[in-house]
């Protein structure tokens, strides 16, 4: 098993349109906005993968850079307090192991993160999904993202 990490940062309002977050929408594929089911990350083209880890520990590393990398940009004052994001991104790495981890931020301007670790070959609800980025031996990872 391994983690494919997904970034959307845009505008709230795209969260309501929920037509292009749908797999059955024509925009679907082309569109970077979360979709409404995390395991539907697969299903987008390979090119929106952020990187691929099979080590679970590297996988939320990346999770934590990524939040952190925002947080001055949240929203809420609580979600910037720095000993709740540091509970957060550690009980991400607790659960990263066969699991998807999801994170989702309001930011201000009208914006929203979504930062998403979603586990593949297999997916645990659906693993009928194929890995996006191939499956030779467990997976062919993006050129240039980090593996372990």
């Amino acid at each position: 098993m391994h983690h494919h990490g997904y970034i959307w940062l845009g505008s709230a309002h795209e969260l309501l349109k929920d037509g292009p977050r749908r797999p059955m929408h024509p925009e679907f594929r082309s569109s970077k906005v979360v979709p409404l089911e995390c395991a539907h990350w697969l299903l987008k083209p390979a090119s929106f993968v952020q990187g691929t880890w099979s080590d679970a520990e590297q996988a939320a590393a990346w999770f934590g850079q990524q939040v952190r990398a925002s947080a001055v940009a949240f929203a809420s004052e609580r979600e910037r307090d720095a000993i709740r994001l540091s509970e957060a991104v550690a009980r991400a790495g607790e659960r990263v192991a066969g699991e998807d981890v999801v994170g989702g931020w309001y930011l201000t301007g009208q914006r929203f993160l979504s930062v998403c670790l979603i586990a593949c070959s297999p997916h645990r609800l659906r693993p009928e999904i194929p890995c996006p980025v191939g499956t030779a031996e467990g997976f062919n990872p993006v050129p240039g993202t980090p593996t372990a």
